[in-house]
């Protein structure tokens, strides 16, 4: 890995991390099918940007199926329920709990048999649920977080991984910025009318506008053009580990905005942190039938 990839791991984790806090504060004037609509509508136009300027290609019509269900599930759901959470759910908590995503992957390819169990990946899913636990509890404990904020979390988590599970299915093989690119507009179109028939926004403020376009223009379409520049130099497993620093960018920023961070929210991180490990540790190899142990 070069100091390049290195550097663009750092702010692709920066940039996500700090997403988190960005919905919440844009939160503080608009709805959140609007903030939703809004962070579509800027990280799409940063996308059509690099569409045109690279020429790169668009998906082909006949996959306009699975491309609805990719947006739907990893657009307009997630990104409307994270911020319809985090109205009662802190910024950082909200973070940890978004790291249970790769864990709702494993329980789905687990259940399509697209993925197999052993014993270290049993035990990081339990290590992951364990975390997640360990830190809504304190979050319900100390008032910053509500049973409803935190389910509403949770599904909006399940919706990235049902997304992620049907991109690998049938999207395979596309170019990146293409799909990427169709999703966000894609977004746009199905949260419009809806936002335009929901509650309106309230007066705007120079921070919550600030915080939307953020949102969008960075921690959407800038993050997306990085994660793809990434996926075609480094490994997918080396790419795959900036989302271990989510949670933790998510307690740093929520603290520098003077959120109140627990002890338990920590604790919960580092137990997520290490469910996580444990599930991309390979499996260790069965032995060979008639092989000889070696003499120690």
């Amino acid at each position: 890995m070069t100091r390049r990839d290195a550097l663009e791991m750092f702010l692709l984790s920066a940039f996500w991390g700090v997403s988190f806090l960005l919905i919440r504060l844009s939160g503080e004037v608009f709805p959140p099918v609007w903030v939703a609509l809004l962070r579509s509508v800027f990280g799409a136009l940063v996308l059509i940007a690099a569409l045109r300027l690279g020429r790169h290609a668009l998906p082909p019509a006949r996959l306009w199926k699975p491309l609805l269900l990719v947006a739907l599930f990893n657009n307009v759901i997630p990104w409307s329920f994270f911020a319809w959470g985090e109205q009662t759910v802190s910024s950082n908590i909200a973070a940890i709990i978004n790291a249970t995503t790769p864990l709702f992957a494993l329980l789905i390819g687990l259940t399509l048999r697209d993925t197999r169990l052993h014993g270290l990946t049993l035990g990081g899913v339990l290590l992951g649920m364990a975390g997640v636990a360990l830190t809504v509890s304190g979050g319900l404990g100390g008032g910053h977080a509500t049973l409803h904020g935190v389910i509403i979390l949770l599904l909006a988590s399940l919706g990235y991984a049902v997304a992620t599970t049907i991109a690998k299915r049938t999207l395979g093989g596309l170019n990146p910025v293409g799909l990427a690119t169709t999703q966000l507009g894609l977004s746009s179109v199905i949260l419009l009318p809806v936002a335009l028939i929901g509650p309106a926004p309230a007066p705007l403020t120079l921070s919550a506008v600030g915080a939307v376009a953020f949102l969008g223009v960075v921690g959407s379409g800038l993050a997306y053009l990085l994660y793809y520049g990434l996926l075609a130099r480094v490994s997918p497993t080396q790419v795959t580990a900036v989302t271990y620093a989510l949670p933790v960018w998510g307690l740093g920023w929520a603290a520098l905005a003077g959120e109140p961070v627990g002890a338990l929210s920590v604790a919960g991180v580092l137990v997520v942190l290490a469910g996580l490990g444990l599930i991309n540790l390979p499996p260790r190899p069965k032995p060979l039938a008639g092989a000889v142990r070696p003499e120690s």
